[in-house]
Parts: structure tokens; C-alpha cells; sequence
């Protein structure tokens, strides 16, 4: 909070000319003969990165994102490095081959080089889902190897690769040996339970494509993950469960069994006390020219109010939280009685991480577990209710939705787990933080976008709607309830001055009427929601200090206003 948004770097004339090369190589795909066989070794990348061969320490075998199997390529441009990952393959001389590979993450290119005749390539511009890129190839009269290849480009996010295929007759080289039936996978673990569903998770089986889940020695699910949800069940009643990983030759023995119980009726995720609808403030937790508050001082308008920031350490993942004594606290002893003393008046209190300034790399199972084990004892420590997420410089929703799993079977069903994503980060469920969301929804309070410092963005209509209008609060917004999350996980986050961030600023006014348009249908501009979303949760605020220092007009106006929706 309390930052403006750095400029979006753009492709430059160069980068879009070698785009244009890369499809104008793309060739035209031969016909595959009946003995035709996928010359690739380790296709699948299920034994690490053996056959392969990554520049600068680029690559790197992950279990996660795979699209089959336990493994995938993930490579990472740095510097000057476009992260190029290749294997050079035995091909049969004046032959035709298809090059496929699936592809997700950043730019991602596929190739081949030293054809004989004339290389080829495809690209994308990169997705948050698995894409099939190919192309093909004709080999020379004399050349019996072409080097196959990926990669990505400067200075732009990560790729992951699976499932490579080159598709041609066998130039001696032969290919990976067909697939066995993959050993039965460890018992489950047991996540987070409702009173109608368990989630599951376990780790994942060399060779395997899929997984069965069995319930009471019923098959009940097939996923293609490490991880699901079984739904539909009764409530406080025990179920045992059992996974087998399967493929192409069938199907392994069964788990060990692990029971799961669902939870007593009338709990829900989240923090019960959190009201309906919600104002959400976040306190400086250090002084930038805004008034200086202790927590006590905190207006009582706000139900959530959101400790910024939590400080990261040297070991990746962790958090601790250093109290600024700018703030004139005698000691952390009176800090944490305030803390308790808003919970008593029936306020969430909780701990903020990231800003503007603020990161905390949370990008392996190691830095997930670091990120739960802190943040959790952080909890017990000072009696935080939960954690924000602010994240600015970018997460890995695999591995945060992991640390937020860990830390909610930690903390118990009464967290709260609330967002602040910058405009960009939600405008189309396939951004990371639009996955993370969606992946903890059960455990999820509220996602407070920012709705400033972004300047002109497009709403859930397709079109482009300004900065400060009540259209790009509500156009923006509906990107979120049109894209899964419930209308009580979603809140409208402004500053609450002129002076509180660099742009955006909109006057309770029009806040308000924003929250009448999605809430009740009235008060709307040129945009109309397609329905209205009465059980929508509030308002947040960057930040209750600012609010303080122009006279509290935001808390006093849209406070009652949020508290008074339908």
C-alpha cells in the first residue's frame, strides 16, 4: 500500500520482429508413418532432467505445475539468459517430423536446429494454463541428428514445459521404453474440512498420469493433480480414503487408508466474527507523514483492521513482525493489549505481508512451510486473527496456496485470510493471483483489490473504463463475481485521501454508489451488472492513518454506508 504502481515494461520493436520470424519458420506437418516413433528421450521430464541440458543453470525438474506424470520443465530467464533447454536427438536422414511440446507460464519457444534444411520454431506469449505448441521438420540427405529446443525470453517470467514429442522414424536413437503400471501412491493427507467436504492431498508417483480417489473403497473421483476436494458429504461423520496413480498400462495397488472427519454443522470458512459486510483498514505500522496512530486509535468504523507489514528474513518464506518505535508504543506488552482490546469490541486484527516495498518469495515446499510455521507463531504471539496478503512483486500460487493451507490447518477454521491484488493481478482467472484466490476460496474471507495506481483497465464487458469512475469500480468488481468468487469475498479497496496513493483517489461518494449498483442496482454509470450481489462484503482503505489525517471523512461515510448494505 501506500506505492505507486512501477510502469509496465513493453516488448520492444527487436523482441516483435524475432516474434514474427519465430511463426513465419513454423512448417508445414509431414504425415506420420506406421512405425514412426517419438525420438525424445525423457519426454516427460519424469527422471529430473537427465537427456537435457539447460544454459546458465536455467532449468530446473518440478512436480508442479505438471500436465501428466510427476514432472515438468521449469526454466527461467535471467539477464541475458533466455533459459534454453535442449536435446540433441538420432533422426533418420530425408525424413519429416512433428515437434509438439505443451507449454505454460511466460514467452515460450519450441525449435529445432541443424534440420539440414531449413529450422523451424512456434512461440506463445504465455498462459496460465497448459498450450500445445508445434511445428515440423524435414531432415536433410545427410543429417542424422537435429537438437531439439525451448525457451524463453529476456527478463520475462518463467516456462514450464511437459510431454515433448518429436514424431518421425527411429534414427537409432530409439525411444523411452513403454510405460509400466507406477507404484500406489503414499497414504493422503488430510486438508481443510467442511461439514461437507475433506481435501485431499498426496505426493506424486513416477509414470503416473493420473489418480484415483477411493471413499469407503468406492472410486469417487479421477484427477490428474496431487491434490482435490471430495464434496457431497454428511456432516461430523468419519470417511476413510485411498489413492492409486494410474497411465497408459493401468492402474497401481491402493493407498495405505487415511479417515478424515467432517465438520459439525453450522461452521463456515473464515472467521465467523467478521460481519456480513465488512470495512477494512490497514494500519501504517510506520510513520510516512500520515497521522501516527497506535492501534487503539483506530477508528471504530473498521471490523478488519490489517497490521502493515510483517518483514521478511534471510530464509525464504519466513515472516516476523518488528514494531516501529516511531509509533511511541512503551512496549510490545501494551502493543499487544491494544490488539486485544479491538478484539474485544469485536474487531479482527491481522498481520499484513508485502507492500509496495515489502516481498516474501514464497516459491518451494520449504519456503511454504516456512511462510505457515511463522506466520502461525506470529498468531500465537501477538494474537492475530489471520494474515493478509499483499503480495506486490509477483507469487507462485502453487506454492502459496500451499502455505495457506498449511497455516489454515495450523490456525482452524476461525482465520481470516484476506487479499489486496493490484487491478492487474485480477483481471482474468488464469493470473496467479486470480489462482490463488480461487484455489483457498473455502478458506478465503475477502479480496480487496486495489482499485488505483493502474490508470485505465478493462471491465468484465470488455470494455475500458477510467480510473475514479464509479464504472471501473463496478465493471472491474464484476471480473471477480463473474469469475468464481462468492460476492462475500469480494470488496472494493480504495485510499482513503488524496495523499494516500499516487492515483485513483475517489470520493466516498461514489464509493458508495458503487456499492449500491452491486449490492441493490441503483447508483450504477454506463455499466449495469447483469445482476445484482446483495451478500457483497464491503470496502477496504489504504489506509485508517490517512483516513485520520483528512479528518476521518471516509470511514464516517462509506463505515455506515457498508454496514447498512442489504
Amino acid at each position: 500500500m501506500d506505492r505507486s504502481t512501477p510502469a509496465r515494461r513493453g516488448l520492444g520493436a527487436g523482441l516483435a520482429l524475432a516474434l514474427g520470424a519465430g511463426l513465419c519458420l513454423m512448417g508445414t506437418a509431414g504425415t506420420a508413418q506406421a512405425a514412426d516413433v517419438n525420438v525424445v528421450k525423457n519426454a516427460g521430464f519424469e527422471s529430473g532432467l537427465s537427456n537435457w541440458s539447460c544454459s546458465a543453470g536455467s532449468g530446473a525438474a518440478v512436480s508442479s505445475p505438471v500436465r501428466t506424470g510427476a514432472g515438468a520443465l521449469k526454466a527461467t530467464p535471467a539477464g541475458h539468459d533466455n533459459a534454453r533447454c535442449t536435446q540433441t536427438l538420432k533422426v533418420k536422414p530425408g525424413s519429416t517430423y512433428t515437434v509438439s511440446a505443451w507449454v505454460q507460464g511466460g514467452y515460450t519457444y519450441l525449435g529445432a536446429t541443424g534440420t539440414g534444411t531449413t529450422d523451424v520454431s512456434a512461440w506463445t506469449q504465455g498462459s496460465g494454463s497448459w498450450t500445445k505448441l508445434s511445428t515440423s521438420f524435414t531432415t536433410g540427405a545427410n543429417t542424422d541428428s537435429v537438437t531439439v529446443y525451448t525457451h524463453g525470453w529476456y527478463g520475462t517470467a518463467a516456462y514450464h514445459v511437459d510431454d515433448v514429442s518429436v514424431f518421425g522414424p527411429d534414427g537409432g536413437g530409439g525411444t523411452d521404453p513403454d510405460p509400466v503400471v507406477p507404484d500406489a501412491p503414499g497414504a493422503p493427507t488430510v486438508g481443510t474440512v467442511t461439514s461437507s467436504s475433506i481435501a485431499l492431498s498426496w505426493a506424486p508417483v513416477t509414470g503416473a498420469t493420473g489418480y484415483n480417489v477411493y471413499r469407503d473403497g468406492s472410486r469417487v473421483q479421477s484427477v490428474s493433480g496431487t491434490s482435490t476436494t471430495v464434496s457431497g458429504l454428511a456432516e461430523d461423520t468419519a470417511y476413510a480414503f485411498q489413492v492409486t496413480a494410474t497411465n497408459t498400462a493401468g492402474e497401481s495397488g491402493k493407498s495405505t487408508s487415511v479417515t478424515g472427519r467432517t465438520a459439525k454443522g453450522g461452521t463456515s470458512p473464515g472467521n465467523p466474527a467478521v460481519p456480513k459486510h465488512a470495512l477494512t483498514g490497514y494500519w501504517q505500522n510506520f510513520d510516512n507523514g500520515a497521522t501516527v496512530q497506535k492501534l487503539r486509535d483506530v477508528q471504530d468504523q473498521y471490523d478488519i483492521i490489517a497490521v502493515a507489514f510483517a518483514d521478511s528474513t534471510r530464509t525464504p518464506g519466513e515472516i516476523v513482525f518488528n514494531l516501529d518505535p516511531a509509533l511511541g508504543y512503551s512496549s510490545e506488552a501494551e502493543f499487544k493489549s491494544d490488539i486485544a482490546a479491538k478484539q474485544a469490541a469485536g474487531k479482527s486484527v491481522i498481520i499484513s505481508v508485502g507492500g509496495e516495498k515489502g516481498n516474501v518469495l514464497i516459491n518451494s515446499d520449504a519456503a511454504a512451510t516456512a511462510f505457515a510455521n511463522s506466520t502461525y507463531a506470529l498468531m500465537r504471539e501477538y494474537g492475530f486473527n489471520g494474515v493478509d496478503i499483499d503480495l506486490e512483486h509477483g507469487i507462485n500460487s502453487t506454492y502459496l496456496t500451499k502455505a495457506l493451507r498449511q497455516l489454515s490447518a495450523q490456525a482452524g477454521p476461525s482465520m481470516v485470510l484476506t487479499m489486496a491484488p493490484q487491478t492487474i493481478d485480477m483481471q482474468n482467472t488464469g493470473t496467479e493471483y486470480f489462482k490463488l484466490a480461487l484455489a483457498v476460496k473455502d478458506i478465503l474471507t475477502v479480496v480487496n483489490m486495489q482499485y488505483y495506481n493502474s490508470g485505465s483497465m478493462l471491465g468484465c464487458d470488455g470494455q475500458v473504463y477510467s480510473q475514479g469512475s464509479v464504472d471501473f469500480l463496478t465493471a472491474l468488481a464484476c471480473i471477480q463475481l463473474e469469475g468464481g468468487l462468492d460476492p462475500s469475498q469480494v470488496g472494493i479497496g480504495v485510499p482513503a485521501s488524496t495523499r494516500g496513493a499516487g492515483s485513483g483517489y475517489v470520493s466516498p461518494t461514489i464509493v458508495n454508489n458503487a456499492l449500491n449498483c452491486l449490492t441493490r442496482g441503483t447508483n450504477c454509470g454506463n455499466f449495469q451488472p447483469s445482476t445484482t450481489y446483495p451478500s457483497l462484503r464491503g470496502a477496504m482503505t489504504w489506509s485508517t492513518n490517512w483516513d485520520a489525517t483528512a479528518g476521518n471523512a471516509w470511514s464516517n461515510a462509506v463505515g455506515p454506508h457498508v454496514h447498512n448494505l442489504p
